[in-house]
């Protein structure tokens, strides 16, 4: 008899969390962490010591074997090196230990991991250190420890130090807006996200027969199938038997973790899913969205499936994003874009709103940056995402709030009120006043914005990392005029209309995938950064730079490193996927084809012999053997341009974009259509047919 999942018990239960320390700390220790924790106080080397022992006790009991640093590099993966707990022992036996001292830093070599020029290629060392916010876990018979990654020189190599320091500088900021409206009590204000996460799932049977899939994590070949997702039917859908145990499999897999999976349904496409977590601070956040990518691939592996998290890997239907739902909340819970039941909540919201939407508009191509990658060019704008514009939707009752705002004027809800912030008559403003405008790349969603435009394989550290420093900078803005104010009611209002009049291009609560909006953005002066290529320049742009420089998330040369890194991948991608289209062409389709070619050409002999007529054999052999010279010939200058790629970092990244691309677009369009002319049983690789529609 299968044993009831008992909810309670199983969630957390791999996670070395607060009440596991509690309960296995002594008092003195377990109280040097919290202030750890909270004030940012370093631990001593007896408390270190003590939960290292705990810690150690507590993993073996679940059967770890093993401890790791686990960090999160530049590549946007994580990365993990293993020791065992045994020391030798004077009977020629081990023993299990593990040291405060090996808890509180590792040194893994960081020489293979992307560095954009932060230190010599001989340079092999590199220190993890750990980070007592993120709790400890054990997986797979190691327990993992969330570890910052940094170079010998004291370098930020990693993705978690800057999110860091920037949820540092947004709490900041956040606490000294706090203090002008009468808090005293709150100490920090923490950066709450949660990240949507939407995937595809495959036979893995079908998946390793494409070598396309295998190295790219996309199809570069694929004729349109008779069917897509033109009916409507899978969105929301009832799950099928078998996807459905993969997903309640990876429930449990992630509770176990800690991660609060929340909700699981069928997306647009076929073959596509999605999970949502519950809330969490930005930095747990992003480690469990870490967690949740690996464990949907391992998953999936055992249910005979390959999760794919790549943006766009099939042609003519939906891609795949990341939601990332972001706001901010006070240390007693309380979320600071709530607008609030009453006036001076609403003043406060409305200051907050317009921290947002100035940090938007100001550094909009920033954002825009920050989801740059080779797989969301493929995404974004495709009426399936957020158009390359950045704009903010509020919907009707914050934005006639907002026009009111701005022009002077009354407000009307129930009844007439007169917009003055922060005092009585200001009306309430409902939690739920906006629709989800799905074309919009940052739309308010009540209580929180979220910001639409991320791909489903990126960390998520940048944007969020990019959304709190902006934030931080307009509240720090407001902060050091509204604490000179000798009116202090009177400048807020000033300092609120201000904004909104100064910002309002950046808000349109349209339809984003309208072109009448693309011509209306460019009037308004917005940005249109199409693609990566385009939208990477602004990592290096001086205000950019400033901004997270001034806010100590990075030092210059951090910085510069990361726009580099950004680079190098665009053209690393874009190569080996034309590298592998050549490969493809070369040794799968040119071969089948003219197999099948042949085949056809046998048979009109043969008919001729006879007398018969051989029209469709005739006919369908030209038309090969003539996309056959064109998809060779596509092939030939994919090749050759894929050895003239130049050297400078920058060059190669727009030769990719307006050379190797358009050549392989070239490429594919003379494949697919070979692929509707052969006949089923000699084309090499498994069509979209059988990849989205297989049993399930």
């Amino acid at each position: 008899m299968k044993t009831e999942l008992k909810m309670p018990e199983l969630f957390a239960s791999m996670v070395f969390d607060e009440e596991t320390m509690k309960a296995r700390l002594s008092v003195a220790s377990y109280e040097s962490w919290k202030t750890c924790v909270t004030n940012g106080e370093t631990l001593d080397i007896s408390t270190a010591n003590e939960i290292a022992e705990a810690m150690k006790q507590w993993a073996v009991e679940l059967g770890a074997t093993h401890f790791t640093h686990w960090f999160q590099p530049m590549t946007g993966a994580t990365a993990e090196k293993h020791d065992s707990f045994i020391k030798p022992s004077d009977n020629g036996r081990v023993m299990m230990e593990f040291s405060g001292k090996e808890l509180v830093k590792g040194e893994p070599d960081a020489s293979s991991f992307p560095s954009g020029g932060l230190r010599s290629t001989f340079e092999a060392r590199g220190y993890t250190a750990w980070d007592p916010t993120s709790f400890a876990f054990v997986k797979e018979g190691s327990l993992y420890i969330p570890t910052i990654f940094c170079s010998y020189s004291g370098h930020a190599l990693d993705k978690k130090t800057p999110l860091l320091k920037s949820m540092e500088a947004v709490s900041r900021e956040a606490v000294r807006i706090l203090r002008l409206f009468g808090d005293t009590q709150t100490k920090h204000v923490m950066a709450q996200v949660g990240p949507e996460q939407e995937y595809f799932l495959i036979d893995k049977k079908l998946y390793n027969e494409r070598e396309d899939l295998r190295m790219t994590g996309r199809t570069l070949f694929g004729a349109k199938p008779p069917r897509g997702q033109e009916m409507e039917d899978h969105y929301f859908g009832m799950i099928k038997p078998r996807v459905a145990e993969f997903m309640k499999d990876l429930d449990e897999e992630l509770w176990k973790l800690g991660v609060l999976s929340k909700t699981k349904h069928n997306e647009v496409a076929p073959a596509q899913h999605e999970m949502a977590p519950i809330y969490s601070d930005a930095n747990t956040a992003n480690d469990h969205n870490q967690l949740a990518m690996e464990l949907m691939k391992k998953v999936a592996d055992r249910h005979g499936f390959v999760c794919l998290i790549h943006e766009k890997p099939f042609k003519y239907v939906n891609g795949s994003g990341k939601h990332d739902n972001w706001s901010l909340s006070t240390d007693s819970g309380e979320n600071l874009f709530k607008p609030g039941s009453t006036p001076s909540q609403n003043a406060q919201f409305l200051l907050f709103l317009a921290a947002f939407i100035q940090g938007v508009d100001e550094y909009q191509e920033f954002l825009r940056a920050t989801v740059a990658t080779p797989g969301n060019d493929h995404r974004l704008g495709a009426q399936e995402a957020p158009p390359a514009v950045m704009s903010i939707f509020l919907g009707n009752e914050l934005s006639a709030v907002v026009d009111a705002i701005i022009q002077g004027t009354e407000y009307t809800d129930t009844g007439k009120h007169s917009l003055q912030v922060g005092v009585d008559v200001l009306p309430d403003i409902p939690q739920d006043n906006t629709d989800r405008n799905r074309t919009s790349p940052m739309a308010f969603t009540g209580n929180k914005f979220e910001f639409r435009m991320l791909g489903s394989s990126q960390s998520i550290a940048g944007p969020n990392i990019v959304l709190n420093a902006m934030m931080a900078e307009s509240l720090s803005q407001y902060a050091d005029r509204l604490e000179k104010a000798d009116d202090f009611m009177a400048d807020l209002s000033l300092l609120i209309k201000e904004v909104f009049t100064a910002h309002k291009r950046i808000l349109f609560d349209g339809n984003g995938y309208d072109d009448a909006w693309i011509e209306e953005a460019e009037r308004r002066g917005l940005s249109n950064l199409k693609s990566t290529a385009d939208a990477l320049k602004a990592y290096t742009d001086d205000k950019n730079e400033e901004l997270l420089i001034r806010h100590g998330v990075y030092i210059e040369e951090e910085m510069e490193a990361r726009g580099r890194i950004h680079v190098e991948n665009y053209s690393a991608v874009i190569n080996i996927e034309g590298r592998t289209m050549v490969d493809m062409i070369n040794k799968d389709i040119l071969p089948a084809v003219s197999e099948y070619a042949a085949e056809l050409c046998g048979r009109v002999q043969t008919k001729q012999a006879i007398g018969a007529a051989a029209g469709y054999e005739e006919e369908t052999a030209k038309k090969i053997s003539a996309l056959t010279d064109e998809l060779l010939a596509a092939s030939g200058k994919l090749s050759s341009d894929l050895e003239n790629i130049p050297e400078d970092e920058v060059e190669a990244m727009h030769f990719c974009h307006d050379v190797i691309i358009a050549d392989m677009d070239k490429a594919r369009d003379a494949a697919d259509q070979l692929e509707l002319l052969t006949d089923k049983t000699y084309w090499p690789f498994p069509t979209y047919s059988d990849l989205l529609f297989s049993e399930r």
